[in-house]
């Protein structure tokens, strides 16, 4: 049997009053996500380890079945997997987000979505200005970057700005949690303050200005980290396969678990995605790998920006655009195929940012035994049959059926 994982990123939210006490998933028109609901059985996945914050990075290891707390080494060097940036022994690797700040508090986490042509030039500007034999930025999709410190000590407490906007950034700067990694923080904080000086009068955010768009006016660094050591899929449950996401964080999981990461092109991280270029993508790398995971970031990125409309709107087209043209095609084959639909953490709307609460999941394929289950949702999944699950529990029984 082969085994598909559809992740709309951030789908899980709260009711909301505006949607008359419903959620998102319960207001939105979602008859595929709902009839393999129906047809399969559900359950409820708590995704974020005690001690952890609740980022996707954490959460989408917990989806696959890694021991977070044993492998974990930070966000930016998960994303350099992906990006190709080798990490040596010793080198500290962060993310770079492009962020504005406005009034010395965060505005957003995004400089509002800055172009990769856009980002790119300002990181490549930030290179020649900033880079040295010890620091060293490297440009990745829109607002997410990379930044390598030579010798740089990961005990530090950094703070990912979606967490935190409208907070002065002064507030939330680098802290050391030792002593000798205070060089460490000492150094990332005045790097944030120099791109502040060098990004306000550069000619990209000038023109954004001019726009009426908000200007990448400041670098901020967080999720700092080694290499890490994780073993792969075939290692761990004797199966190949693929990854399919616009996001270097989950390419970048992939490639550590050994998963073949797929570009499609169109595939943006926002409701604009190439939604039909990744169905038919895993479509096609189905029918020769043994796993597919695919990941849509659209939902979480409307979640952030406290979004309604437009979370429902996502939540709609990953259920028609995404979850629909994969049932329809595979459960047509020989073969047998095994789907999974699931968040990987609330992103409510009222907060703009995510949560720890246990996230809604189904699993369906052919000759499953239903349970009691009419719809997906975060509180019909309650009543599902196999409970609240955490760990690998998730992972090994989606593999089992």
């Amino acid at each position: 049997m082969k085994h598909i994982i559809l992740l709309g990123d951030g789908m899980a939210d709260e009711p909301i009053p505006m949607l008359g006490g419903k959620t998102p998933l319960q207001a939105a028109r979602t008859p595929y996500m709902d009839l393999l609901a129906r047809e399969g059985r559900n359950g409820l996945l708590a995704t974020i380890p005690a001690g952890f914050k609740p980022g996707s990075e954490i959460a989408n290891l917990s989806v696959l079945g890694y021991d977070v707390p044993k492998v974990f080494e930070g966000r930016g060097s998960l994303e350099a997997a992906s990006m190709g940036v080798p990490i040596e022994p010793g080198e500290l690797v962060l993310r770079c987000n492009l962020i504005t700040i406005e009034d010395d508090k965060i505005k957003n986490h995004s400089a509002g979505h800055i172009s990769n042509a856009e980002a790119g030039e300002l990181i490549a500007f930030l290179q020649e200005k900033l880079g040295s034999d010890t620091v060293s930025f490297y440009p990745g999709v829109s607002y997410r970057h990379l930044i390598k410190i030579k010798g740089g000590n990961k005990a530090i407490s950094t703070t990912p700005p979606h967490d935190v906007p409208g907070t002065p950034f002064r507030e939330v700067l680098v802290r050391a949690e030792t002593p000798e990694a205070l060089p460490t923080a000492d150094l990332l904080n005045e790097l944030i303050l120099k791109s502040q000086a060098l990004l306000a009068s550069h000619p990209v955010n000038l023109k954004r200005v001019q726009a009426g768009k908000d200007p990448a006016n400041s670098i901020w660094v967080w999720s700092p980290g080694y290499k890490p050591k994780m073993e792969t899929f075939q290692a761990l449950y004797g199966k190949n396969g693929s990854v399919i996401s616009a996001v270097d964080l989950i390419r970048g999981i992939g490639v550590y678990a050994g998963l073949k990461p797929i570009l499609v092109e169109g595939a943006t991280g926002l409701f604009n995605t190439n939604y039909e270029g990744k169905a038919q993508a895993a479509i096609k790398a189905l029918r020769n790998d043994d796993f597919v995971y695919v990941h849509v970031e659209a939902p979480d990125e409307a979640g952030h920006e406290g979004n309604v409309e437009l979370k429902i709107r996502t939540i709609e087209d990953f259920d028609s655009r995404i979850v629909g043209p994969i049932y329809e095609a595979v459960s047509a084959w020989d073969e047998p195929v095994a789907i999974a639909v699931l968040p990987d953490h609330p992103t409510p709307c009222r907060l703009k940012t995510h949560t720890n609460d246990p996230i809604p999941f189904l699993i369906w394929r052919p000759g499953i035994v239903p349970d009691s289950v009419e719809a997906y949702d975060e509180q019909s999944a309650r009543a599902g049959a196999y409970g609240t699950l955490k760990g690998d529990q998730f992972i090994q029984t989606f593999f089992a059926e």
